[in-house]
């Protein structure tokens, strides 16, 4: 035992130190003021999103849109700490192992649903269940699977997991406690119309499509937030939302782009918030039913056919950083000595005509969500290789209800950004490229074996070995592209005070806005 709880503490150890390395990157945050310090309690704040959510039910979809949103309804049960990344209580005050599979949490007292409930320890428990009830489909299955079950009773949660786990802690500052007699008792479905949390807001009201309407929760047990009305709006345009902030209309909007960047930088009432993020920018492969892309050969050519450097100096404009795996330096598990993808068109070409492929027709699945000028650079170099690109943009809940379907007929090709708010190569390998889970259109038993033990190893030398075979089989077969790490961008009112961190969390309670 004793031996276990030294490799767990070397294990937090070394994510940890390889975190807070990560984090030395120099931010890119810029400004043309800072607000003027006179903040009201009444003040209201509007948010300009690039897609409506395509959920507020925080156990289904864990995209940025969504969980901007919803994880403003609802408290984690575990947190971490903005500025040094170490996991911190929340609704789990403390927490400890009574062996090498059982987790004892203790719930804060006090803390109540905005419908006016106590939350307790069941709550906590069922979240996690529905999560892994497989009839609930939730999307953030694969990052709970480790856990064998959850029991509440008074103010203690048991978590015992199947296998020894070193990263349940990180998933668990992803998960938001829902009420489980509300949720029983309006459905799953009418939930997520009507959501309600414990968080700092409660929701009020939405329009589908359009907008959702926030309150402050006055009750909240981490005190009144400065801000007391919060309305999250559905911008698709980035145009658009340089628009709002440069008229007042709104006083916030993520999503943004280099070239607004540039905009709002000369726009006095404006200031531009950046920061380097665990979100990798990336291609992944229908290797299962992409027609051309089935072929090795096809994925390899298009890996060889994009400008990775172009991208991120001309498109990005510097808010990125070259890759060399679908995994960002901020990870534990990154593969340090796989060499950056590279360029070759001449290469590319041959490799097409090789597989019969020239003329031929891929479809590239994308949203509004994703920076259209990135897909269409992305395009034209995969067609100059000798391949057509068709691009379907759809809605963000419509594109991940297609990507996310069984029968792999999403297409070819999709473009996409990740986050697992983990900081641990668990979270991106095992979702996106694992046999079987609702992302994975590709399966290779050896990778499946490699990541399954990864996922049970404490050792931090032996799950970074683990991991640096993986993303090798990776780098072979090619299912996905990492094409760069994301610097978050956000445009914001200079009366706004707000510092974006590496998990892009969207938290207003740690906003001030100045009147």
């Amino acid at each position: 035992m004793k031996a276990f709880r030294r490799l767990i503490l070397g294990g937090i150890a070394g994510l940890t130190a390889a975190v807070l390395a990560a984090c030395s990157t120099p931010a890119t945050n810029n400004s043309n003021g800072t607000s003027s310090g006179n903040f009201s309690t009444s003040a209201s704040l509007t948010a300009d999103l690039a897609s409506y959510p395509a959920t507020l039910d925080p156990g289904l979809q864990y995209d940025t849109d969504s969980y901007s949103v919803y994880r403003n309804i609802f408290d984690q049960l575990l947190h971490r700490d903005a500025k040094t990344n170490k996991i911190v209580p929340w609704l789990a005050t403390s927490w400890k192992q009574t062996d090498s599979k059982t987790w004892v949490f203790t719930i804060r007292k006090g803390v109540k649903f905005s419908d006016g409930t106590p939350l307790t320890a069941a709550d906590a428990a069922f979240s996690i269940q529905r999560i892994l009830d497989p009839r609930f489909a939730s999307q953030q299955n694969a990052n709970f699977s480790a856990i064998a079950s959850a029991t509440g009773s008074g103010d203690a949660l048991t978590i015992k997991t199947k296998y020894p786990s070193p990263t349940l802690l990180t998933y668990l500052t992803t998960l938001s406690v829902v009420p489980m007699a509300d949720v029983k008792k309006v459905g799953d479905a009418q939930f997520n119309l009507h959501p309600v949390g414990s968080g700092p807001y409660a929701f009020v009201s939405s329009i589908p499509g359009s907008q959702i309407v926030l309150k402050r929760n006055d009750s909240w047990w981490q005190g009144k937030p400065q801000i007391a009305n919060v309305t999250f709006r559905a911008v698709p345009a980035a145009a658009s939302r340089v628009a709002d902030l440069k008229s007042g209309n709104a006083q916030i909007a993520d999503s943004m782009t280099p070239d607004t960047a540039t905009q709002m930088k000369g726009a006095s009432n404006l200031k531009v918030l950046s920061a380097p993020t665990e979100r990798v920018s990336y291609l992944a492969f229908n290797t299962i039913g992409g027609g051309p892309t089935n072929d090795p050969r096809v994925r390899k050519a298009i890996s060889l056919a994009i400008d990775y450097k172009s991208l991120i100096s001309s498109l990005e404009q510097g808010y990125a950083k070259q890759v060399n795996s679908v995994l960002t330096p901020l990870a534990v598990g990154y593969p340090k000595a796989l060499p950056d993808y590279s360029t070759n068109t001449a290469q590319a070409k041959s490799l097409v005509q090789q597989a019969g492929a020239t003329g031929k027709t891929i479809v590239m699945a994308t949203s509004p969500t994703y920076d259209p000028q990135i897909v269409q650079a992305i395009q034209a170099e995969i067609q100059a290789v000798g391949l057509k690109v068709s691009i379907n943009n759809t809605d963000q809940a419509t594109y991940l209800k297609k990507v996310q379907s069984p029968t792999h007929n999403w297409g070819s090709i999709r473009f996409g950004q990740w986050s697992c708010s983990c900081l641990d190569a668990d979270g991106v390998a095992y979702p996106l490229f694992r046999t079987s889970t609702v992302w994975s259109s590709y399966s290779n038993p050896q990778f499946d074996t490699l990541v399954d033990q990864a996922r049970q190893t404490i050792d931090p030398t032996k799950r970074t070995g683990l991991y640096a075979q993986a993303y090798g089989i990776l780098n072979k077969d090619l299912p996905g592209i990492g094409l760069f790490q994301i610097y978050s961008i956000y445009g914001a009112s200079t009366r706004l005070e707000w510092t974006p961190d590496a998990q892009q969390s969207f938290f207003v309670a740690d906003m001030k806005l100045a009147s």
